[in-house]
């Protein structure tokens, strides 16, 4: 590692920005375990149900794209804490929700909520963290993995007492982050010029960058078709699809935070995405070849080992986007993700219609063509990402680095 510490060596506010981030991140995967409860409990069909997620990422995404005029003008801890806010009142009355319709309005407030906190969060812990930008995102990545892990736990933890439960659990967790920041993260400085509300926009107008975005957009897509599809085709409690979720989920971290940055090195970061886009390709047709045959061990393993490539893409399309372009961190940071959550948007109501209407494996082929469509965006454009030879010299270097 370079000077500064090493990854766990990071001031109380990190910690505190990435307690906060991990509860953030828990939200993508707590519905997962109690989709099928809710659409049992408010009468609803899988489609109706999956628009919890469909909300969630599509004002997410939008939102991304205020995050940085927002925070060049109110400040960082400003801006995280009005994110929490958000999330900390939609959370609590989707638990209080009587119908899909106000369960999916509220979701869409909790995602405004969202976009506010993470895009800030990334830059809040990458300007504070011992040990540069790599060492940051690895820690936010952590975050995100470890989130997302645990978000299919106590959502069956929780769900199996009452599917509303989750959401109030999701409040309290995010109301203790609330006050970890308050009382440990300073007050940030504004920056000397505030963002334009174009500026993210502008900033994928660099090849580097929109390559970046529009391959983690069809990423995306596939990621999300496992993720919001998946629980109703395993026929499980809530229990076993939360336990399914988390064995998923910890892939994910662990090939975050311990496989991509040796791929790396040896690779290359985009041979790193070819190898993962392929690999999730894989297992997806894995799954379809198992929901086809009514195979629910398939369904199970492919499921988790997923959680592979989906780990190491998550590293390297964050760092690439950071990386990439010489737009600065944030605003690159909310364009790139008002591009890829769209991917997270349309998949879930997409995949679930394909799997009511035709047949459960054809979200799945779907998932996969999506991620050869990835590919292909990253070898036709690859001329444009030429200046991330620096992030994988960066790795090779720290490697190398005395501790």
């Amino acid at each position: 590692m370079s000077s500064g510490g090493g990854i766990l060596r990071q001031p109380m506010s990190v910690w505190a920005t990435a307690f906060a981030a991990v509860v953030a991140f828990m939200g993508i995967g707590l519905v997962d375990p109690i989709l099928p409860s809710i659409a049992q409990g408010l009468k609803a069909t899988p489609s109706e149900v999956s628009l919890l997620f469909t909300s969630y990422f599509l004002v997410t995404a939008v939102a991304m794209l205020a995050t940085g005029w927002v925070s060049s003008r109110i400040g960082g801890k400003r801006t995280l804490l009005v994110g929490l806010a958000l999330v900390i009142v939609f959370a609590a009355l989707a638990g209080t929700s009587t119908s899909v319709a106000e369960l999916v309005g509220f979701r869409a407030g909790w995602g405004l909520g969202n976009a506010l906190f993470v895009a800030t969060a990334l830059a809040v812990i990458v300007g504070a963290a011992s040990g540069g930008a790599e060492s940051a995102i690895i820690l936010y990545e952590a975050a995100l993995g470890l989130g997302i892990s645990a978000g299919p736990l106590v959502g069956a933890l929780l769900g199996d007492w009452n599917w509303r439960a989750p959401f109030f659990g999701t409040a309290t967790l995010m109301a203790a982050g609330f006050v970890l920041i308050v009382v440990l993260l300073k007050a940030t400085s504004r920056p000397a010029v505030k963002t334009r509300l174009s500026a993210p926009i502008r900033a994928l107008a660099h090849g580097g960058l929109s390559t970046t975005a529009f391959t983690a957009l069809f990423y995306n897509f596939a990621f999300f078709t496992v993720l919001a599809f998946t629980p109703f085709i395993l026929g499980m409690s809530p229990y076993g699809i939360g336990a399914v979720f988390f064995g998923w989920g910890v892939c994910v971290a662990l090939a975050s935070v311990f496989g991509a940055p040796p791929l790396q090195r040896r690779l290359g970061s985009v041979n790193v995405l070819h190898l993962a886009l392929a690999l999730l390709a894989v297992l997806q047709i894995g799954i379809a070849v198992s929901a086809g045959a009514g195979a629910r061990t398939g369904i199970i393993v492919c499921t988790i080992l997923s959680g592979i490539p989906i780990g190491l893409n998550n590293t390297v399309f964050t760092e690439s986007a950071m990386e990439v372009s010489d737009a600065p961190r944030p605003v690159a940071s909310a364009g790139y993700n008002f591009v890829r959550w769209m991917g997270g948007a349309l998949a879930p109501f997409i995949a679930t219609k394909l799997g009511e209407e035709i047949g459960v494996a054809v979200p799945y082929v779907l998932g996969a063509v999506c991620c050869a469509a990835g590919m292909t965006v990253l070898y036709t454009r690859r001329h444009h990402l030429r200046s991330l030879a620096r992030v994988d010299l960066d790795h090779t270097v720290h490697d190398v680095a005395p501790a």
